[in-house]
């Protein structure tokens, strides 16, 4: 045996054990390139971003390569600056990509648990047919409703299999899970988890809109939560005459009963008697609504 060859550990083994350090030296060399200048921060996200792009289980020599390339010109103080801006860039959007990718997540979810009939997320329950397929209990309610008064078999809209409610049973599981998806305050903005966000709009949010507690003398404000201490404060309605609050108590009651006159003639011409005359009716009710409106 000669002197290489003991060096070595024998002529076969040489080989696979020098391959391994070959690696270890481009890794080295990628720790060298991120430290050499203020782009550094391209290489770890690039190199995830095109190391992806080339598949599980395989060898990411292209995206090696294209990794060291934009550590390269990122890190490489004497590179044209446009060519590091550009490497710059190109590693924002592979970190961007990378958190796009798990925001999908809840999209994907909103899209495979939302109602069959309405496309929405259920507030409540939730219904499936013996296919499985859901449906949130308004929409269950309303087929089965709408198919008693057609005295047909309520069907499931999507595989028109037979449902009723001794077919078709609750899921809480999906209950469960879509509770604890996010949703956003339609006041401040913020995310919850859904079966704390009535709670919080209604009790909690700081930016909900709330009434003055004189508005039943006619005070019409109205804003978010955080301001109404202040307001109440300043308001000038507890401080009027005796005169002034009877003449704004007449205009609430001759406005409230503009709107019972209106509700009446609507239940009126919406009854069971008149309901052959549906198209006249709903014209005519069409026609004062927005006659009141104006």
């Amino acid at each position: 045996m000669s002197g290489a060859e003991e060096a070595g550990g024998g002529g076969p083994a040489a080989g696979p054990a020098g391959a391994v350090p070959a690696g270890a030296g481009v890794g080295a060399g990628v720790g060298v390139g991120v430290g050499a200048g203020p782009g550094a921060a391209a290489g770890p996200a690039a190199a995830a971003a095109l190391g992806e792009a080339a598949g599980p289980g395989l060898p990411d020599e292209a995206g090696l390569a294209g990794a060291r390339q934009l550590q390269e010109a990122a890190g490489d103080p004497d590179a044209p600056p446009k060519k590091r801006l550009r490497a710059a860039e190109a590693a924002e959007a592979a970190a961007a990509a990378a958190a796009a990718g798990s925001g999908k997540l809840e999209e994907r979810l909103y899209s495979v648990l939302c109602c069959t009939v309405c496309l929405d997320l259920p507030k409540a329950s939730v219904y499936q047919c013996t296919n499985g397929h859901l449906m949130c209990a308004g929409c269950f309610i309303h087929l089965l409703a709408d198919a008693r008064l057609k005295e047909e078999q309520a069907t499931c809209p999507n595989c028109r299999c037979e449902i009723s409610k001794s077919l078709c049973c609750r899921n809480l599981a999906v209950e469960k899970a879509v509770s604890e998806l996010p949703s956003e305050c339609g006041f401040c903005l913020r995310q919850f988890p859904r079966s704390l966000l009535e709670r919080h709009q209604k009790e909690e949010c700081q930016d909900r809109v709330t009434q003055c507690k004189y508005k039943r003398i006619g005070c019409p404000w109205h804003g978010p939560f955080h301001e109404l201490t202040v307001h109440e404060a300043a308001c000038a309605h507890p401080t009027k005459t005796g005169n002034e609050l009877m003449e704004i108590l007449d205009e609430m009651d001759q406005s409230h009963r503009k709107e019972m006159q209106l509700y009446n003639s609507i239940f009126s011409l919406l009854s069971f008697e008149k309901i052959g005359y549906t198209v006249v009716s709903l014209k005519l009710v069409c026609a004062s609504i927005c006659h009141n409106c104006v």
